[in-house]
């Protein structure tokens, strides 16, 4: 694990946006997990740049979302389809048909479905790179606490804190969703690297939890400490319930020293 501390939210962006970048370039037919959320909307725009500045290509990309709310419709405007059309795929050059994003509009037979959406995963090859938000409550993905480790994609209950969280977003008097389409624990561990995103204050007990407390269902982004490539990257509100700051900031000194992402993880 690797912990990126970054002094606001700009910098987070853009060191979120290189590693993307990043990878894009070293492999233009990448298999990429997509998340939404505020948090996420920084490295959007930045890619965007870099992509008309650098003519990135995405042409050969595919992408994964992580989740859906269950009974919203595509062109809703807090559908996750709509904030990914609206903030990112439409500035780029990635084919609509290599884009996946879970159907918050199915009706029924929920286990085929969402057994489908892990079959085209597999058979694009996996996940190679997947980006994360999390809750405050610590959670990835809609695997709110007590999702099981091995957990694939499946409906998921929201949590009354996850659903209050959500209000904000829609209008007064309209219906909050309580439901979810999200890949499982065990569907996000399958990648073979994750970057975690946090930033602001509200989420520092989430990311000291994930990244120094013990492995809990309680808070599903601790099981992030059992993969092997997992990046963290973090404003100093975030960061700021962190014990061992003053070693990560070490750590990415050393790092960059040595000119080496992977030669010292955390742990």
């Amino acid at each position: 694990m690797l912990v990126l501390l970054e002094p606001d939210f700009a910098a987070l962006s853009r060191q979120a946006a290189r590693i993307v970048v990043s990878a894009v370039k070293s492999n233009p037919s990448l298999t990429l997990g997509l998340a939404t959320g505020s948090t996420t909307l920084g490295m959007y725009v930045e890619i965007i740049r870099v992509y008309r500045e650098e003519s990135l290509d995405f042409s050969h990309v595919a992408t994964f979302n992580l989740d859906e709310y269950l009974g919203i419709a595509p062109d809703h405007p807090q559908s996750f389809h709509f904030f990914m059309r609206e903030n990112f795929f439409r500035y780029i050059n990635i084919p609509p048909a290599k884009t996946h994003i879970p159907d918050g509009m199915i009706k029924g037979n929920y286990e085929e479905y969402c057994s489908s959406y892990e079959q085209k995963i597999r058979v694009a090859g996996g996940i190679d790179l997947q980006i994360l938000g999390i809750g405050r409550n610590g959670h990835i993905g809609f695997n709110e606490p007590a999702s099981s480790l091995a957990s694939r994609t499946r409906l998921k209950v929201l949590s009354r804190e996850t659903i209050e969280d959500n209000r904000k977003s829609f209008t007064p008097g309209e219906k909050i969703p309580e439901c979810a389409i999200t890949m499982g624990i065990g569907t996000i561990l399958d990648a073979r690297r994750i970057v975690i995103l946090a930033t602001g204050e509200a989420k520092a007990d989430a990311v000291a939890q994930a990244i120094e407390g013990p492995i809990s269902a309680s808070v599903t982004a601790s099981f992030l400490q059992l993969h092997p490539d997992v990046t963290f990257i973090i404003d100093e509100k975030a960061a700021s319930k962190l014990k061992h700051r003053e070693y990560y900031q070490r750590v990415m000194e050393m790092t960059s020293l040595l000119g080496s992402r992977m030669s010292l993880p955390v742990g």
